[in-house]
């Protein structure tokens, strides 16, 4: 009889912990992030938003912590865009004169497509632009 409990309660726990392991794997599926292939990783928005549902998730942010954390990317956000504009002109100058240079070792045909390359990553910006928001 001895024998007979010390099988069946050994069997209630290995029973006990397949549940365990069965259901921390069902949460962990349950938690995970899905991948959504067409979302813009480039949006601003949905960077932030990803960023912030990270954060809450990995080191457990209370309600408070995470509007707290809102003003703070407000902030970097800002001082971000006022850095970019501030330098703007710079950064095109620079650019300006790559495409000086490079005209000057084009040939006049390879000149003509090159106008048309830019004329068309040109556009691919607005779009990108546009559908993220900006003007």
């Amino acid at each position: 009889m001895q024998r007979a409990s010390l099988s069946t309660a050994l069997y209630l726990a290995l029973v006990f912990l397949s549940g365990i392991l069965v259901g921390s794997f069902g949460l962990r599926l349950y938690t995970l992030s899905s991948v959504n292939a067409n979302v813009n990783p480039r949006n601003p928005e949905e960077f932030r938003r990803r960023y912030v549902a990270e954060l809450r998730n990995r080191l457990k942010l209370t309600d408070e912590q995470v509007n707290k954390l809102q003003p703070i990317l407000d902030q970097t956000r800002r001082r971000n865009r006022e850095f970019h504009e501030k330098y703007k002109p710079e950064l095109k100058a620079i650019q300006d004169e790559q495409v000086s240079q490079i005209r000057g070792i084009l040939t006049g045909a390879q000149q003509a497509d090159y106008t048309k390359l830019l004329d068309e990553r040109e556009r691919e910006r607005e779009k990108q632009r546009q559908r993220e928001g900006h003007h």
